[in-house]
């Protein structure tokens, strides 16, 4: 309930309000508040999704970049264990490297050890295989 007007020490005007009702302009300045609160959360809850989305993107493109990496380290190590010769090795490489939905960039396909470097998407994955000469003569201990 409102009271009338009364006089404050410096001699203004001024109006005098119950506890019950806050007064108008109070009100006023405080409308919206919530609105914009709300606003700037969902605008940063969208943003962090995005953020854990290409992350996890990220994550898969990085496995199956080295899952590519790994077969064709092994199908250029499968074809020097066959007496196959370094082109040969990089071909097995690159072919499956590109049936692993893989871009094949480098092998390193000298000597006995085959090294593959593959990309998928931003992620790029080395692998390397180990050809055993001596795994065909005695498999048991290898």
């Amino acid at each position: 309930m409102r009271s009338g007007p009364f006089l404050t020490p410096f001699g203004a005007r001024a109006r005098r309000y119950s506890d019950a009702e806050p007064p108008r302009n109070e009100l006023r300045s405080e409308r919206g508040a919530v609105t914009i609160f709300a606003i700037v959360a969902l605008v940063f809850a969208g943003a962090l999704m995005l953020g854990i989305a290409r992350l996890g993107h990220a994550a898969n493109d990085k496995a199956r970049a080295e899952s590519a990496a790994d077969a064709s380290a092994l199908a250029a190590a499968g074809v020097l264990a066959r007496g196959g010769s370094a082109v040969d090795a990089s071909n097995a490489a690159a072919e499956t490297a590109a049936s692993n939905d893989a871009r094949f960039d480098q092998c390193e396909c000298t000597g006995s050890k085959p090294t593959v470097t593959v990309r998928v998407g931003d992620a790029t994955a080395r692998a390397g295989a180990e050809v055993r000469f001596e795994c065909f003569a005695d498999p048991d201990h290898c």
